[in-house]
């Protein structure tokens, strides 16, 4: 069945330079097993499959899978998801705010003037300090001292992150992973007055070696959450992600009066068409 389909760059500053997101815009019929096996074709760190929402406070519902599985949440899923929906002619209830149904929930999507997606920041399934026998491995795991890391905590919504605070920007950038065993994010603080506030990088561990992701919006909304609140950053913000590996990535944090903090970012569509499934 030919089904429409997107190809979308996400939290980007020009065409592939951000991080891609496959997005079959109709997945009606399709079972778990069929998605599994288009994420592993497609090979993306994650490919989404637009549905009728079950929700009826929900514009749509989304099933997320990478090439290994299913994940209940990702940041630049849902910002991709909601910008090629939206392209594809989707009207949300609300001009101002769409409302993505997916496993961990309903997920608002803030629509900005200047094409702008940011998602308001998901419940945490862990939080709080990382133990210190966890915090030496990773130091060993990426060839750093333990002295070289200021902070760690846990910064898990959906995918398991270990965030770990790295002396500098500078510092997160020279990073050589060896042996990484976890879902791990490495920020970095950049001088008062740079361009961009954080730098950001994030990697697990897949078949025998280390994947890095270009640009990471469930880290960054995690990050965002401890770094806020532990003072050591004030929104609106600009992180980047990605230079380390060849991208250009730009995150943009802000909180409102209330205490909500948003992740976005821009997303640019790359390819269109349909898709056999």
């Amino acid at each position: 069945m030919q089904r429409p389909f997107a190809q979308v760059d996400v939290f980007t500053t020009g065409p592939g330079l951000g991080n891609p997101l496959a997005v079959v815009l109709d997945a009606s019929g399709l079972s778990a097993r069929e998605m599994q096996r288009f994420a592993r074709w497609t090979n993306l760190s994650e490919t989404t499959f637009v549905l009728p929402p079950d929700d009826p406070a929900a514009d749509y519902a989304v099933r997320i899978f990478t090439p290994q599985g299913e994940v209940p949440f990702a940041g630049h899923p849902t910002l991709g998801t909601c910008h090629a929906w939206l392209e594809a002619g989707g009207r949300p209830r609300d001009e101002t705010t769409v409302v993505q149904s997916c496993a961990s929930g309903l997920i608002p999507v803030r629509r900005a003037g200047d094409g702008t997606l940011a998602f308001a920041e998901p419940p945490l399934l862990r939080s709080g300090p990382v133990e210190e026998a966890l915090i030496e491995r990773i130091a060993a795991s990426i060839g750093l001292e333990r002295h070289d890391i200021a902070d760690a905590q846990w910064a898990d919504n959906g995918p398991g992150w270990v965030a770990v605070l790295l002396q500098s920007a500078e510092a997160v950038l020279s990073v050589r992973p060896g042996a990484v065993f976890c879902d791990l994010g490495l920020l970095g603080l950049y001088p008062a007055g740079s361009p961009a506030a954080l730098e950001v990088r994030a990697m697990w561990p897949q078949d025998g070696s280390v994947v890095e992701d270009p640009v990471t919006g469930s880290l960054n909304a995690s990050a965002a959450g401890w770094l806020v609140r532990s003072g050591r950053l004030t929104p609106p913000y600009v992180a980047t992600q990605g230079a380390a590996i060849g991208r250009a990535g730009r995150v943009e944090v802000t909180q409102d009066a209330d205490g909500t903090i948003w992740t976005g970012g821009r997303s640019i569509t790359v390819v269109t068409g349909t898709v056999d499934l």
